[in-house]
């Protein structure tokens, strides 16, 4: 298949990884920022091909495990009033809150529907005027766009029983966040080629060369990982970084101009609170005045809901490259994918459902 099978080629890939071990010359950290990827190089086994110098830590690149603990909640109590039609990909209806899930509430006879997209839940609105239909928009800048063309239709149509609750969160602030920790232990990044397809790479010039690192765009395959790999430890080499594109057939500098027009059309940068990490200022999107009547945590007064994360859960500093999976006591033991105890677990992308599906740490 063009476009995926050259980029799982075995002789490729021991290639590169031959060529990682004849540059690597000193310890290195390097950070993969996306959920994906870490499910990646967990699925085939990269972490454990490298050479020892060259350590890979897992960062804050899963949208539903840094979906805050207060958000989940919000959509809770807005999900279990009469009436509501409460819509979102599946990852996050199993997402627990505080004290439930959104399955928790359709079993209890909520009306609680998995979509594959925002325009899904713009149908339901159409056909059931009589419902609020309700849409959790939750990612980094991959699925914003998506979500912020759903309240452009709705608005256009006259939608007026449609909203979504936002928690989109931006990456270069998170990133900026991890590097200026004291901390801080990431000397270099592998950036979400998803992400960077819609925003180019030109934000993480300025952070590339404020605390020189590198910062190397890269897709999914082994093939675009390993090649990510071995241009960061080339640049750390050297001792000159910056930012180099490594997903050619599908990033840009500039991104996506549409996308990123029609989500500053209906979103503004605003302070976003990250599960388990805390505040960061200007890390996420919020609706803009003009789009005021769609957001739900203002129409359904679910705004002053706030909620204290877990202290059991170290799921924070495992999105910040501090920790491992393993190294949580509750792993693989009271928190599983059965039953988990933060959203490290329960995500499809999460670290902690990495290390577990792939039998790493404790469960070997």
């Amino acid at each position: 298949m063009k476009y995926v099978d050259e980029f799982r080629d075995p002789a490729l890939a021991r290639a590169l990884l031959d060529r990682i071990a004849a540059t690597v010359t000193r310890p290195w950290t390097v950070m993969e920022i996306c959920g994906g990827q870490t499910h990646s190089i967990m699925r085939h086994g990269i972490d454990q091909l490298l050479p020892d110098e060259l350590e890979l830590v897992h960062g804050p690149g899963c949208p539903v495990c840094v979906t805050p603990l207060e958000t989940i909640d919000r959509a809770l109590a807005i999900a279990e009033r009469p009436g509501v039609i409460m819509t979102s990909f599946g990852d996050m209806l199993r997402v627990p809150g505080s004290r439930d899930d959104l399955f928790r509430v359709k079993s209890r006879g909520g009306d609680v529907r998995m979509v594959d997209s925002p325009l899904k839940a713009l149908e339901f609105a159409r056909r059931e005027p009589e419902h609020e239909v309700v849409f959790l928009a939750v990612g980094f800048e991959t699925t914003a766009p998506g979500n912020a063309m759903a309240l452009k239709q709705a608005r256009a149509e006259g939608l007026t029983n449609f909203s979504e609750i936002v928690s989109h969160v931006l990456v270069p602030p998170a990133m900026e966040a991890i590097l200026a920790s004291p901390a801080n232990r990431v000397q270099g990044f592998l950036a979400a080629g998803h992400v960077c397809t819609v925003m180019g790479w030109q934000e993480y010039e300025p952070l590339a060369e404020k605390y020189r690192v590198p910062i190397v765009p890269t897709g999914f395959e082994p093939v675009d990982i390993l090649e990510g790999i071995l241009k960061t430890v080339e640049l750390l080499e050297s001792g000159d970084p910056g930012v180099e594109n490594r997903y050619l057939r599908a990033v840009k500098r500039q991104g996506n101009p549409a996308a990123r027009a029609v989500v500053d059309e209906v979103y503004e940068v605003c302070d976003r609170k990250w599960r388990g990490i805390g505040t960061i200022p200007a890390s996420g999107l919020g609706i803009r005045a003009e789009y005021a009547d769609f957001d739900a945590e203002k129409k359904f007064a679910v705004a002053d809901i706030n909620t204290e994360e877990p202290a059991v859960c170290i799921s924070g500093e495992i999105l910040q490259g501090l920790k491992k999976p393993h190294e949580c006591p509750a792993f693989g033991q009271e928190c599983t994918p059965l039953n988990p105890l933060g959203a490290t677990m329960v995500s499809s992308e999460g670290a902690c459902a990495a290390y577990h599906k792939y039998a790493r740490g404790n469960l070997l």
